[in-house]
């Protein structure tokens, strides 16, 4: 898979280029009425209506379906290794309660309640966390029964696992996940996951053709620490919530994020089409997350949803659970 340098350009380019860059060469004549860039599917934790979640079969898959990135949600282990894992614990996604029955920690609060839940309150919880295991630890752990038992064989991936398994097929699009949480604990994510890319030789001008990079982040401070290290040279998307829609999700929001991001991942719900136009008037792209077939909302199914916002209220690209459903159209 190539994505074309003009389509990533157009939604992502602010921090590398300008559209105009792409289509300069084009004569009057030869440029359409209105050019629509194609729509970008971005596999969340890879095809993971199918496989489990955030491991290399599900990322196998997502590549078998077309994404155009595949999505990895970032976390440390004790030994500062970058890993696969979209909670900050393992207990959800792997079988440590069985391997590794005392090692967890009880805690009334879990430290970051948007990542894990708040569960009932004043009831103690016991977490096993990705920061307490070694990556050798890590890996013994069966990370796909819980899917389903004929991926018993399927283990949670490090990062440098994935880029081997996606470069040159798709794009990366790796998240900061709680990376306060992991520098409170001297771990500094960005850096390992800046590291990573320059040890793998990607974002770069060369490498964005074959292997393009979105980074995105819950936490507008990471984006910034990531910003004013890359000075800039990687798009940067702001993910928001329904917790964050009052402080970024107005004009002044908007503008906010534009000083340190080249766009916006909000959650579909917050979305219409009048502040998608207030974006992409600010040069922003738009990428809603999630959607998944067996929640497809208003619409009669999954495609339809995505189709909706894809080419009704213009979103730029969107995350899907299921890549096999994204609809490949472009309406001008």
């Amino acid at each position: 898979m190539t994505i074309r340098r003009r389509d990533f350009l157009h939604l992502f380019g602010a921090s590398i280029g300008t559209v105009a860059a792409g289509t300069s060469a084009l004569s009057r004549s030869q440029r359409p009425t209105k050019l629509i860039a194609r729509k970008l599917l971005i596999a969340h934790r890879g095809a993971s209506a199918y496989a489990p979640e955030h491991t290399l079969e599900s990322y196998q898959l997502a590549l078998k379906q077309g994404a155009d990135f595949v999505e990895q949600d970032l976390q440390i282990t004790r030994d500062g290794v970058l890993v696969c894992l979209h909670d900050l614990t393992l207990e959800r996604t792997t079988n440590v309660k069985d391997l590794f029955p005392t090692r967890f920690q009880e805690e009334v609060t879990p430290r970051s309640p948007s990542e894990q839940g708040s569960g009932m309150a004043g009831t103690p919880v016991r977490r096993w966390y990705v920061s307490d295991f070694t990556l050798r630890e890590i890996k013994q752990l069966d990370a796909g029964s819980w899917f389903n038992p004929k991926f018993k064989a399927a283990r949670v991936a490090t990062f440098q696992e994935a880029i081997d398994l996606v470069r040159g097929k798709a794009g990366l699009y790796p998240e900061t996940k709680a990376p306060e949480v992991y520098g409170r604990l001297g771990l500094d994510m960005e850096r390992l996951l800046l590291d990573a890319l320059k040890k793998n030789h990607l974002g770069t001008r060369s490498a964005e053709r074959h292997t393009p990079v979105i980074i995105q982040s819950f936490s507008p401070e990471s984006l910034k620490k990531l910003f004013s290290t890359l000075s800039p040279k990687l798009p940067l998307v702001l993910l928001i919530n329904e917790e964050m829609r009052m402080r970024w999700l107005t004009p002044a929001g908007l503008a906010g994020a534009k000083q340190f991001a080249t766009g916006i991942g909000p959650a579909k719900a917050l979305l219409d089409k009048n502040l998608v136009s207030q974006a992409h008037a600010l040069g922003l792209s738009v990428t809603p997350y999630t959607f998944r077939s067996l929640n497809p909302g208003r619409f009669k199914n999954v495609s339809e949803e995505m189709s909706y916002y894809l080419y009704d209220l213009g979103v730029d690209a969107l995350f899907t659970d299921n890549p096999d459903l994204f609809p490949r159209e472009n309406r001008l």
